[in-house]
């Protein structure tokens, strides 16, 4: 895809590459790198450049970004998006972007993707619907949303259950539940459920191919589910109280990256959610030199279609939660997200054991190590593997 370039030439040509050569080299010791926007890629959206060093840590996942794109974050609240992971869902749209990713299965043993947008989507991605195939929402998924604001951002198409839906098992009732949250009230109606938005926020697409089902083929736009929660009050602040959305909001603690020397060889960690499901079987391969965690599922690697690069992490967090289910007749499961269970952390090519904790569905879950300290972790995407208890995993 074409992007609209635009060079400034100080005057001759030595003294443009003598200038050339002395940013590379800022950019460079910074590590950080000039990111641009084309206006034709996004339908009229003027050229953004994120351009200064990667010194502005994210509250999210503790990643370091421009000052530009933390002054555009600071606007807003985190965006969570119910992404599908069904094997023709794939590959999806905008997951490398996100700052968070859940993964948790939704019913037969197919998995359902949480993610969280806010530092690493500042800017506009790269085309308009950047995020998707977006589907709908679960109970549990709701407990996850509920750590990142009051009133949250939470993108999905419809969901399980309306409070008087006798089908549907009454704790695994998600739409009844975001209407008890307060989420659908007017001055904090955070839901995006699609449904209630127009085609500029979301629409069908059929990026995948013509013969995909028509389940597989919503996609939303980051940008203009921003400028929605803008119109209805929702920014960094919620216009009716004046509180900012990180009141209560209480981020993980990070560290930096350890060195290659003081790396593990821990290089490939295999979980299983369901057995008779290989599609959804995923296996990390830990890239060493790089320090990040590639990932492949079904035994492909499992990309960004936007990008096509391998989506990758710096952190594999494999919690352990209590399974229930099916509940009723639509095969609605529950997920114990609420109380402590165990725990394995995947950083630096090591692994740590220890016990989550998560007090309340607005609490933060968080991760402590046999001491009962806190564990800090490393900068960069992070991806919450929700596994059955009891289930093993191999490494």
């Amino acid at each position: 895809m074409n992007k609209t370039k635009k060079v400034f030439i100080i005057g001759g040509i030595g003294l443009y590459l003598i200038a050339t050569s002395i940013s590379w080299a800022i950019f460079a010791y910074f590590n950080q790198e000039a990111v641009v926007i084309s206006p034709d890629n996004r339908g009229g959206l003027e050229t953004i450049e994120a351009l200064g060093p990667r010194d502005q840590e994210c509250p999210i996942n503790g990643d370091y970004f421009t000052k530009t794109e933390r002054e555009i974050w600071e606007t807003r609240r985190p965006l969570l998006v119910t992404v599908e992971n069904h094997l023709d869902s794939r590959p999806q749209s905008g997951l490398s972007r996100a700052d968070v990713i859940y993964e948790a299965v939704a019913e037969g043993g197919i998995t359902r993707l949480l993610a969280v947008f806010y530092c690493g989507a500042a800017l506009p991605g790269e085309q308009k619907y950047d995020v998707g195939p977006v589907r709908s929402a679960r109970t549990y998924f709701l407990d996850w949303v509920s750590e990142y604001a009051d009133y949250p951002l939470y993108a999905h198409v419809g969901g399980a259950g309306e409070c008087n839906d006798p089908t549907v098992y009454e704790e695994a009732k998600a739409l009844c539940q975001i209407r008890q949250y307060g989420w659908m009230n007017e001055g904090t109606w955070s839901d995006l459920n699609q449904f209630s938005l127009s085609y500029e926020e979301c629409r069908r697409d059929t990026r995948l191919g013509a013969n995909v089902a028509t389940e597989h083929t919503m996609y939303c736009d980051t940008v203009a589910l921003w400028k929605k929660a803008e119109d209805r009050g929702l920014t960094d602040k919620t216009a009716v109280s004046g509180d900012s959305w990180n009141k209560n909001f209480r981020s993980w603690l990070f560290k930096e990256e350890a060195k290659l020397a003081d790396r593990g060889d821990i290089d490939e960690i295999n979980l299983y959610f369901w057995k008779n499901q290989s599609n959804y079987d995923v296996t990390w391969q830990y890239d060493r030199e790089n320090n990040v965690y590639q990932r492949y599922q079904g035994d492909v690697a499992h990309k960004d279609l936007v990008t096509d690069e391998v989506l990758a992490a710096k952190t594999i967090i494999v919690q352990f939660v209590k399974e229930r289910g099916p509940v009723d007749e639509k095969k609605h499961l529950l997920y114990e997200t609420i109380g402590s269970g165990r725990v394995l952390i995947f950083q630096d090519g090591q692994v740590e054991e220890g016990t989550w904790e998560k007090e309340a569905r607005t609490s933060r879950t968080r991760f402590f190590d046999s001491s009962g300290a806190e564990i800090r972790l490393n900068r960069g995407l992070i991806w919450l593997e929700i596994i059955p208890a009891g289930n093993q995993i191999d490494f």
